[in-house]
């Protein structure tokens, strides 16, 4: 479904991404897991078009990203929920979910908000609320529905756990098993490796703008390397 060629990005003089290669099959659940600074966020707002890679290429469905503007990349059928949430803070909770339908058939909008409610009930109990006043977890809910207003093919999520008490962080992963389990393909981006791992099919481990490890999420748990830099053991 996507596959991405030895991409380089850079801020500046700064090489924050380097010699990328790696791919994401449709069903699965892909993680990329590192330390802060490892380049995670960069590579998905480079797939999304927010960011230009120096060289290489990005295939999705077949058909080339490079240089497609981001608001066309999410026609094609991929939708990308950025770290921090950024959900617009000052419209509701249903204005936030039209505004992520935008590239679907007016027709087809108060189905897609009745999915969103019916996955996330506490959106539909807060339809009315100003986006601004939700707690950090129904933020991440509204940003995740946002995103599947458009009907993605691959859903992007980066940083969904980030500022999240224990309780919620569970909530979210569960949600994410649900998505996966509906047949949403997933790249996720996640400092919980832990977690990340226990959704993940597959998983990409990230240092300094390079991928050094890849291999199956169960296997990744339980490499020795992986444990010792990224899940505490």
């Amino acid at each position: 479904m996507l596959k991405v060629n030895n991409i380089n990005v850079y801020y500046g003089s700064i090489h924050a991404v380097k010699d990328v290669s790696f791919e994401v099959h449709q069903g699965e659940v892909v993680t990329l897991i590192g330390a802060n600074g490892a380049g995670k966020s960069t590579i998905l707002q480079t797939v999304s078009g927010l960011l230009r890679s120096k060289t290489g290429s990005i295939e999705f469905l077949g058909e080339q990203l490079d240089g497609v503007p981001a608001h066309k990349v999410v026609n094609k059928g991929l939708a990308h929920v950025p770290e921090g949430r950024r959900v617009f803070l000052q419209m509701t909770v249903e204005e936030n979910l039209e505004m992520g339908a935008y590239t679907r058939p007016s027709i087809e909008i108060a189905d897609g908000i009745a999915d969103v409610y019916e996955r996330f009930p506490r959106l539909k109990e807060r339809r009315k609320q100003i986006a601004g006043t939700l707690s950090g977890g129904e933020q991440q809910m509204l940003a995740m529905g946002r995103a599947l207003m458009s009907k993605p093919q691959l859903l992007m999520l980066d940083e969904p756990s980030m500022g999240l008490a224990p309780l919620l962080i569970e909530q979210i992963f569960a949600i994410i098993k649900e998505l996966h389990e509906a047949g949403t393909t997933i790249l996720l981006v996640e400092q919980n490796a832990q977690m990340a791992l226990s959704v993940a099919d597959r998983g990409y481990v990230l240092e300094t703008g390079r991928i050094v490890t890849t291999g199956a999420g169960a296997e990744l748990l339980n490499d020795d390397a992986v444990k010792k830099a990224y899940l505490g053991a």
